[in-house]
């Protein structure tokens, strides 16, 4: 899993009952447009995320329909297994604490 990815995720995480925006989850992750529709295209494909588009007029509101996103039940599932594999793999040791550091291996 990529960083931005894990970004996206932990965002919708935050509220996995909340439909979100692409601006508003381009605002809590701090990605742009072109690496956060491709990250949402993908999470939809794999079953992740369900999509809608809202039911507003355009021209009542000032502004065109967004597109919502949601995590499934198995995406809420399996967002939380990718990101707690990913800190379990990028656990910076405690240099105060030994028993945190990894063990050294003779290279012979």
């Amino acid at each position: 899993m990529t960083v931005p990815t894990a970004r996206v995720l932990a965002a919708l995480l935050a509220n996995p009952e909340a439909d979100r925006y692409g601006l508003d989850l381009m605002q809590a992750t701090a990605l742009a447009s072109g690496t956060l529709y491709p990250i949402l295209r993908r999470l939809v494909e794999a079953g992740w995320l369900t999509t809608r588009w809202e039911e507003v007029d355009p021209t009542a509101q000032g502004r065109p329909a967004r597109r919502y996103y949601r995590l499934t039940p198995e995406g809420v599932a399996q967002a939380r297994h990718a990101l707690a594999e990913m800190r379990a793999s990028t656990v910076v040791p405690d240099p105060s604490r030994p028993e945190s550091a990894p063990a050294v291996r003779p290279a012979w």
